[in-house]
């Protein structure tokens, strides 16, 4: 896809006319990613607003001990830029970006987007609504970190990023959730021997979403 399909084809963008995509796409780039690049490190400063075209973008930051904390995914047509201000040119990376499948990003000079479409307020609402995102996302990582226990974060994984669980090993899993790879088996074979998950050729299945959903809903929420 050329650049104007490319912002044709993101939710964000849905309400620009045609004259307005096409200013868009000269203020634009795209940009092509292997799997395993960094897009930027934590407090890097950037002067782009970025969103995922395709691929899939893994959040997170470094402790003071080196080891890393998961925070989340990004998937394709969302938003990668956290933003805490839109009165500066600038966006502060609060932690570290790294594509772990191989993608494109498209890549917005974030100066001229502000000028022509947040002060004019024409994507203002739509902005608002990426920043609460965010925001939810935020919410998400305090009960998982502080609040959920191991069967909820295993629950609530299943329940939001199940094609990621089945892609992934269990020791990988065990290292974002913060739990012991001895834990997540235990957690997962009482939820196949309650039925509610099944798993064929390591590959899982939910058989009773509601109770699923029971595990973590309502924990800290």
């Amino acid at each position: 896809m050329n650049k104007i399909q490319t912002i044709k084809s993101i939710d964000f963008f849905k309400t620009l006319n045609e004259e307005q995509i096409k200013y868009l796409a000269e203020i634009s780039s795209i940009r092509n990613f292997n799997e395993n690049t960094i897009i930027y490190y934590e407090s890097d400063i950037d002067y782009s607003l970025q969103f995922l075209i395709s691929g899939l973008v893994k959040i997170y930051k470094i402790d003071k001990y080196n080891n890393e904390i998961f925070l989340y995914h990004i998937y394709k047509n969302n938003m990668i830029s956290e933003l805490t201000s839109i009165d500066d040119e600038t966006i502060y990376c609060f932690s570290n970006a790294e594509f772990i499948k191989e993608g494109a990003i498209l890549s917005i000079n974030f100066k001229k987007f502000r000028k022509q479409f947040l002060d004019t307020s024409i994507l203002a609402s739509n902005f608002i609504k990426e920043i609460l995102i965010k925001s939810h996302q935020l919410q998400c990582i305090i009960n998982r970190e502080l609040v959920f226990d191991a069967t909820a974060k295993v629950a609530y994984m299943l329940h939001n990023d199940l094609e990621i669980f089945n892609s992934l090993k269990k020791t990988e899993i065990a290292f974002m959730l913060h739990i012991q790879p001895e834990t997540l088996s235990r957690v997962l074979k009482r939820l196949t021997r309650n039925n509610v998950i099944s798993v064929e050729d390591k590959k899982f299945t939910i058989l009773n979403e509601q109770q699923l959903l029971s595990s973590f809903q309502g924990v800290g929420l």
